[in-house]
């Protein structure tokens, strides 16, 4: 009779799961689907509103937050931002958007909940038509909003009749809570993390780097076309032992030196960029279309030469890369090219605060240019890559003088010639090799080291969780450290802003984006709470 009763219990219970697990998922709607759902509410005479947001951790705040939400009006609407545009930094979310989803559904005050299409509710407003928007009360601060979107939000509500409302009532923070409770990251990279907020402040370093908006910049190096090839992986052809992919899609990127100056867009006021195209098929006008507005381009063009192609063949289910093909011709400039780029160099120099020689070894930078480079700069930033066109023979320390270099650390070993061994003399001996005052070296999972002669070292750990494409993400760090290294900033700010570019740049396919500067921002403040 007992087991007869435990099993009635246990029926009872499974029944109340279902039922709630079928009262949490009816809640949950697509937004075109909320949105009809919405407008036959509304024809009823129900005052609708409505509250966005990430909500990646629900805490107490935003229990009590959607509770006065709710008692604005007669239906509570809540949309999440989508994962993939969830800028609050490496890592976040934690919970997936369907989780977070039933979360926000399990709670007795909301009525419904949509996954977002957008970043922020600027276009959901226009859908949902809310009689009140709601957000919080550290809104209402509009200085503080570093997205500047709570106006053009607050704009659509008024647009579709309506009104925006702050809740005031006890505020937590997700983003303080995760890094506390769970964080994402290992100990010692949270221990670390614990000592650099006892020394800054979220608002310290993002003065630090809008102190860098006044600079004029030069990008000196070689542009690039990256091409991604996508297919789905058929197997071994038949009669040849090669792998056949279906294809599927393809997508061009600017790369090289072109979407360093579109890094470096977002950072400072001006970005002068000079680069040789190819005569043959120079993609000029795709190129030009693909600059941001305050970057300024010089070509000269390569007789005999295309416009640099790096073409990757990619397997679409995992964004693996399985082989290159490259659209180059790699031989030096010479003769009135090479003057005719001498002559551009030298004519914008003296109103450049910075000069960063991207040097990917395909003939454009010179022995003249590297001597123009090195004896006129007002700050001169270095990297030499190692790619399949130059493995072996290009080196940092073909330039005699730099005030910074960003290189990896097998470009240090590389040039040293020393594939074992401790890694600090190594960079100190390129640092004199070379006068250069300062030296980063970027390290993949392990972070970064960064060497200043008159301080000595410094390491960051790396802050990337998740790595979805490791091209270009050199690049990124080299662009933005080197405004940090120009202007003076601490080496331990310059170190974690450099891994949060990095953290950024490894997250986008390619170079299909550049860094977005208010993205870091937000990473920032929610790394530092």
């Amino acid at each position: 009779m007992e087991s007869v009763e435990i099993e009635r219990e246990s029926d009872i219970a499974n029944s109340a799961n279902r039922d709630r697990d079928s009262t949490i998922n009816d809640k949950i709607l697509p937004l075109r689907l909320l949105g009809e759902r919405i407008d036959s509410i509304k024809s009823r005479g129900l005052r609708i509103v409505h509250c966005h947001g990430v909500f990646d951790l629900v805490h107490p705040g935003h229990v009590r937050h959607l509770a006065a939400a709710r008692r604005e009006g007669d239906i509570l609407v809540v949309t999440l931002t989508p994962d993939h545009l969830v800028n609050k930094g490496p890592g976040r979310p934690v919970f997936n958007e369907q989780l977070r989803a039933e979360s926000i559904a399990a709670l007795q005050d909301v009525d419904y909940v949509a996954i977002n299409l957008w970043a922020t509710a600027t276009e959901t407003i226009g859908i949902i038509k809310p009689d009140v928007y709601v957000k919080g009360n550290d809104y209402l601060n509009r200085d503080k909003d570093l997205t500047g979107k709570i106006n053009e939000e607050e704009s659509a509500v008024i647009d579709v009749g309506g009104r925006i409302h702050f809740t005031n009532d006890i505020t937590f923070s997700s983003s303080t809570l995760l890094n506390n409770y769970l964080s994402v990251y290992p100990k010692e990279v949270d221990d670390y993390l614990k000592q650099f907020r006892l020394k800054y402040t979220a608002d310290q370093i993002i003065h630090y780097i809008e102190s860098l908006m006044d600079m004029t910049v030069m990008v000196v190096g070689e542009a690039i076309l990256d091409e991604y090839v996508y297919g789905n992986a058929l197997g071994k052809s038949a009669k040849e032992p090669i792998l056949a992919l279906k294809y599927e899609s393809q997508e061009t990127h600017v790369g090289g030196s072109v979407v360093i100056a579109n890094h470096l867009a977002d950072f400072c006021k001006k970005v002068e960029l000079v680069t040789y195209l190819g005569e043959i098929n120079s993609q000029e006008e795709l190129i030009r279309k693909n600059l941001k507005a305050n970057v300024k381009p010089t070509f000269v063009f390569k007789p005999d030469s295309p416009t640099i192609v790096k073409r990757r063949f990619v397997d679409t289910y995992k964004v693996t890369k399985l082989w290159e093909l490259y659209e180059i011709n790699d031989a030096p400039l010479y003769g009135d090219v090479e003057a005719n780029l001498n002559n551009q160099i030298k004519g914008l120099m003296p109103e450049c605060d910075v000069v960063i020689a991207a040097d990917y070894g395909h003939g454009l930078i010179s022995k003249q240019i590297v001597d123009l480079l090195c004896e006129c700069s007002k700050f001169l930033a270095v990297n030499t890559q190692i790619n399949a066109a130059n493995h072996g023979y290009h080196t940092l320390s073909k330039y005699p003088r730099a005030d910074y270099a960003c290189v990896h650390e097998g470009e240090v070993r590389l040039d040293q010639r020393a594939t074992t061994g401790e890694l600090k003399p190594l960079v100190r001996r390129l640092s004199d090799k070379m006068k250069c005052k300062s030296v980063m070296v970027t390290q993949g999972h392990s972070g970064t080291m960064l060497f200043r002669k008159d301080e000595g070292f410094s390491h960051t750990p790396a802050l990337a969780v998740k790595v979805v494409d490791r091209v270009g993400a050199g690049d990124s760090v080299l662009a933005v450290s080197s405004l940090c290294e120009a202007a003076g900033l601490p080496a331990d700010v310059v170190g974690v802003v450099a891994n949060l570019v990095g953290a950024q740049a490894v997250t986008i396919v390619g170079n299909s984006r550049a860094i977005d500067k208010i993205a870091l921002y937000k990473a920032i403040e929610a790394l530092m709470k």
